[in-house]
């Protein structure tokens, strides 16, 4: 389906985009993957290719562009060239919200250089081995002394936490006042008292670090807090409609990456005498995930340009990451099940695609919390 929402200037972007991924990521694609993460070089060249941080101020290395639709060329071509694991969505569609809306001028001076020249890797640590989608039970502290903060805790599941130079971290400033008590605070990786766990054995996503950290009295600079003292919870739920926005590019992105193989595959199979595309069994599933597909692109191309607008909800955001995640799933799945016993075989792309696309369902908040969410929102 034809989409209508880019300029030239968006498709400028995306040659430069697909230039990139296709000679900096995938030629090492198998390699990222047995390393379960991919290298620093990778970065810093997305950083001279002006793939990252764009929205941060031109003085600081950006082009001070807030524009969802720069981050949506980033999805799509990452899936539709293949490759694999470069967090770009982490610093790009996450943190940037935080490092350029809520900083002063003088951490933006400290920070976003690196940011945007991908000499800093960032991530942000909210989940915690009791505390995931329940922001409010996290037991990480952030205790006020003087001028520094001594950070205390652990946390799980954190994306780029391999390679992160500076970690967006949550913690309770205030451990009596509940989700009224905390704050976020920006922590170097080169600490002393900071230190990685091991590197998370995961389904799928292998390339895509994703690791422990600790925290043990930690000292921080009070000028490391972001935002404001207390209002942590109040940032962090300002900012994930545009992460679940973000989950939601890449799940209608890897799904047509899935369903494009399969359309080949199924042309190229044959099986008594004729490509298996062409029962009618299979015509009518590549029928339903091409028209599923589509609906979905238009969902999402609507929440972006709701998104730019100022105007998407935390409903909205929710209602399209359960969504699209669910559809990406059911796609992946039956794109799977047209590769017979090749879908399950590494070598073939679609079994990577088809493990890398279960944990859509779960980060950024499961299926079940985004309904939840959206029918509290209604009364219920």
């Amino acid at each position: 389906m034809r989409r209508n929402i880019f300029t030239d200037e968006h498709e400028q972007f995306r040659a430069t985009a697909r230039a990139f991924f296709e000679r900096e990521c995938v030629p090492y694609t198998e390699q990222w993957e047995r390393a379960g993460k991919v290298s620093r070089e990778a970065w810093r060249k997305a950083g001279q290719a002006g793939l990252l941080g764009w929205e941060a101020p031109e003085e600081y290395g950006g082009l001070g562009i807030r524009d969802y639709r720069f981050n949506a060329i980033i999805s799509d071509e990452m899936f539709g060239t293949g490759a694999v694991g470069i967090g770009l969505g982490v610093q790009n569609d996450i943190l940037a919200s935080y490092l350029v809306g809520l900083t002063t001028e003088e951490q933006k001076k400290r920070w976003l250089p690196g940011f945007t020249s991908g000499d800093i890797v960032t991530s942000i640590a909210m989940s915690e081995p009791a505390a995931g989608s329940d922001v409010a039970g996290l037991k990480t502290t952030a205790r006020r002394e003087g001028d520094r903060y001594i950070v205390n805790g652990q946390k799980t599941f954190i994306s780029n936490g391999l390679l992160s130079d500076l970690v967006l971290v949550a913690a309770k400033t205030d451990p009596e006042a509940g989700r009224k008590g905390i704050s976020l605070i920006a922590v170097e990786t080169t600490r002393p008292g900071f230190s990685r766990g091991r590197k998370l054995d995961k389904i799928g996503q292998w390339s895509a670090d994703t690791a422990e950290l600790f925290f043990d009295n930690v000292e921080v600079p009070v000028e490391n807090l972001v935002g404001e003292e207390n209002r942590g919870f109040y940032h962090l739920m300002h900012n994930l409609p545009a992460e679940r926005l973000g989950i939601a590019t890449y799940a209608v992105a890897a799904a047509r990456r899935a369903f494009d193989l399969t359309t080949g595959y199924v042309s190229e199979r044959k099986a008594f005498g004729q490509p298996i595309g062409k029962f009618q069994v299979n015509r009518h599933f590549l029928a339903e995930m091409k028209t599923k597909l589509d609906v979905a692109q238009v969902y999402l191309d609507q929440c972006i340009l709701a998104a730019n607008a100022g105007e998407l909800t935390p409903q909205e955001a929710a209602g399209l990451k359960w969504w699209t995640t669910e559809v990406q799933w059911e796609i992946l799945d039956r794109c799977l099940q047209l590769h017979g016993g090749y879908g399950y075989m590494n070598e073939y792309e679609v079994a990577r695609l088809w493990r890398d696309s279960r944990v859509q369902r779960l980060y950024g908040g499961t299926t079940e919390i985004m309904k939840d969410l959206i029918g509290r929102s209604m009364g219920f």
